[in-house]
C-alpha cells in the first residue's frame, strides 16, 4: 500500500499496556455482539509467521496457503482459488486469491478482505508479522466466528495475494489480487451483488492508530468508525483524522463499489511512513498485540451486524 495524505499530529497510545488487561479481564473492554477471540487471531498470526517470508510466487506463500485453505475448510468454509498470472516488472508470477463463501439467505454479498502476501526483500528477512500475518490472522477468525452464524446477506472472506509491489508501488505494480477480482467480477456481472467491501491491513501493531481513510466510501466510513464510537474504541478509530491510501481497496472504490480501508498507521517509533517498523526486518511477532486484533475484530463483526439488517 502507499500512503497519499496525511494530516493530525501522532499521538502515542497505551495499547501494548492494555493487551494484559483484555486479556486478564475481557469484561474491562464493551461486549461484543460475537465471540472474536484476538488472541485466537494472533495465534493464526504467528503460525503464519512461522512459514517466513512470503513473497508472491514463492514456495512459502505457497505453504501458507495450503494451510489457510486447509484451516477455513476445517471451520466447514466453502472455500476455492482463484488462479492467475500476474504481469510484473520481474516477469510472469503465477497467484492466487483465496475466497471462503460464507452463504446468506441473499445473494447480495458482503466482502472482509485482506492481504496474505508480504513484499519481496532480498537485503533481510521480512517476516511480515503485522503487514500480511495480521490480515491472515483476523480473516481466519472471523471465519470461525461466522462460519455458523445466521446471516441475511452472503459472506465473502477473501485473502489477496499480490497486494505488495514487486518492485516500486505504481497503478500497474502492486494490488495484483484486487485487480483481478474486480476485473473478474465485472465479467462475471457479480460485481454489482457487491454491498459493500471491509478490507484490513496492519491491524496488529501494538499502538493502534486507524485514521479515516478519504480514498474509502464516506458512508462506509461513517458506519465503521460510528460503531467503534459506540464499542468504545474512538480513542483508537480516529474519525476526525484522515489519511489517503492506496490498497487494495481501491481497485474497488475505482468500479463503483462502497469499499473501506481499515489500516493501522503508528507501527514502531518514528514519524515515517506507516511507522518505524513498517517494511523491516522488524516486523516480527514481539511488535504485534492480541488486543489490536481483539478491537479491530469486534468492530468489523459489529460492522457486519449493521449491513446485514434489512434498510427500512
Amino acid at each position: 500500500m502507499r500512503l497519499h495524505n496525511h494530516r493530525g499530529p501522532r499521538c502515542p497510545w497505551i495499547l501494548a499496556a492494555l493487551a494484559f488487561v483484555i486479556a486478564a479481564n475481557p469484561r474491562a473492554f464493551p461486549a461484543a455482539p460475537y465471540a472474536f477471540s484476538g488472541q485466537q487471531a494472533f495465534d493464526y498470526l504467528k503460525r503464519d509467521v512461522a512459514f517466513g517470508p512470503r513473497p508472491a510466487g514463492s514456495a512459502a506463500l505457497e505453504a501458507s496457503r495450503q494451510w489457510i485453505l486447509s484451516e477455513l475448510r476445517r471451520d466447514g468454509c466453502q472455500v476455492r482459488e482463484d488462479k492467475f498470472t500476474a504481469d510484473t516488472p520481474i516477469g510472469n508470477i503465477p497467484m492466487a486469491n483465496l475466497i471462503c463463501v460464507l452463504p446468506g439467505r441473499q445473494k447480495e454479498m458482503v466482502m472482509v478482505t485482506g492481504h496474505y502476501d508480504t513484499k519481496l526483500f532480498k537485503k533481510f528477512r521480512f517476516v511480515g508479522a503485522n503487514d500480511g500475518g495480521s490480515s491472515t490472522g483476523l480473516l481466519l477468525e472471523l471465519a470461525r466466528v461466522l462460519a455458523h452464524q445466521p446471516h441475511r446477506l452472503t459472506y465473502w472472506l477473501v485473502f489477496f495475494d499480490g497486494e505488495e509491489a514487486m518492485v516500486h508501488w505504481s497503478a500497474t505494480d502492486g494490488t495484483y489480487g484486487s485487480r483481478h477480482m474486480v476485473a473478474r467480477l465485472t465479467a462475471d456481472g457479480k460485481l454489482g451483488r457487491i454491498k459493500a467491501m471491509i478490507l484490513v491491513d496492519m491491524v496488529a501493531e501494538d499502538h493502534l492508530d486507524i485514521r479515516r481513510d478519504m480514498n474509502s466510501t464516506a458512508s462506509l466510513n461513517k458506519l465503521v468508525f460510528s460503531t467503534a464510537e459506540r464499542l468504545g474504541y474512538s480513542s483508537y478509530f480516529h474519525a476526525n483524522r484522515t489519511t489517503g491510501i492506496d490498497d487494495d481497496h481501491v481497485p474497488f472504490v475505482d468500479a463503483g463499489v462502497s469499499a473501506i480501508d481499515i489500516i493501522g498507521l503508528h507501527y514502531g517509533p518514528g514519524d515515517g511512513l506507516f511507522g518505524g517498523y513498517w517494511h523491516t526486518a522488524q516486523d516480527t511477532v514481539e511488535h504485534c498485540s492480541p488486543a489490536s486484533l481483539t478491537i479491530v475484530g469486534r468492530v468489523v463483526l459489529s460492522t457486519l451486524d449493521a449491513l446485514d439488517k434489512p434498510s427500512k
